[in-house]
């Protein structure tokens, strides 16, 4: 593309040094800003972001949920359009052009606050199609004078606009080439599993949500409402029933041997340690009734 697109793109990064130059690569050229935000990168990261121009700053990370909140409340933003990236996400060229035809003008789409985006996640170089992974819709462009995110988001984030949103027909690939490596895959699942536990804890204590969970809403208020109701389901047999949904129901034996290992670490192996968080911490209570 020969002209710039009046958009900003932001990333967040930690030792993205595997990741982020296809990230940069997809957005560099077209982009009319490009800013990274590091949270303490030790390997090669920083050289990347500015090999490809980006500009550079740093702060410490607490949750994505945060981390976002300062990025764009501190930057110096000239755009109003944001596109929000992870460092393992990059940009089809085929979504880049969309996208630039939505944005004649810095105002962007006319009458709309966001643009959801269709997400192909790739696991150790096969793409996920199947077991309702795909195509899976999210908020990744936004106006900046709209936007909000949730503070009780402790492991993902999502940006939320109570405007109209539209969207795109093309694709954002996230491809973790880290995860190639199984061990850091479950290393970080291990980890996250203990905060989506407090996390569901939390909205079980009455955490509201930044927009009201609906059916036929948006592709966000959809699942914040199965999100409702799979924090009803009996622990231990959620685990069970999800893996049995998406691999057989929703046909993810298709996926191959890689969309098997991964429909069964996500589906099963993860949300049963969240289980297991969950049932630990009430414990205390059920002693604290028996005495």
């Amino acid at each position: 593309m020969s002209a710039r697109v009046p958009i900003a793109v932001v990333v967040l990064t930690r030792d993205e040094e595997a990741n982020l130059e296809a990230c940069l690569a997809s957005v560099a050229g077209w982009a009319e800003e490009l800013f990274v935000v590091d949270s303490g990168s030790t390997d090669g990261t920083l050289a990347i972001a500015e090999r490809f121009g980006a500009r550079v700053f740093r702060h410490p990370f607490e949750t994505h949920a945060l981390q976002w909140e300062w990025a764009l409340a501190e930057l110096p933003l000239a755009a109003e359009w944001v596109l929000g990236l992870d460092a393992d996400q990059r940009v089809t060229p085929e979504l880049a052009r969309e996208l630039a035809g939505l944005f004649p003008t810095p105002a962007g789409p006319a009458g709309v606050d966001g643009l959801f985006i269709k997400r192909r996640q790739v696991f150790r170089g096969r793409w996920i199609r199947h077991g309702g992974y795909y195509p899976k819709y999210l908020l990744k462009a936004f106006r900046r004078s709209a936007v909000a995110l949730d503070r009780a988001d402790l492991i993902d984030h999502h940006f939320y606009v109570a405007g109209a949103t539209a969207r795109c027909r093309h694709d954002l690939v996230e491809e973790n080439r880290k995860e190639d490596d199984i061990a850091f895959w479950i290393d970080k699942h291990n980890r996250y599993a203990r905060q989506h536990a407090l996390e569901e804890r939390m909205r079980a204590a009455g955490a509201g949500w930044k927009v009201e969970p609906r059916f036929t809403g948006t592709p966000d208020q959809r699942v914040l409402w199965l999100k409702q109701r799979w924090y009803r389901m009996p622990l231990f047999v959620r685990p069970a029933l999800y893996f049995l949904l998406r691999y057989f129901v929703q046909l993810g034996f298709l996926d191959g041997k890689q969309g098997f290992i991964f429909h069964f670490l996500h589906a099963f192996w993860y949300r049963l340690l969240v289980d297991i968080h969950l049932d630990a911490a009430r414990e205390p209570r059920r002693k604290g009734r028996a005495a």
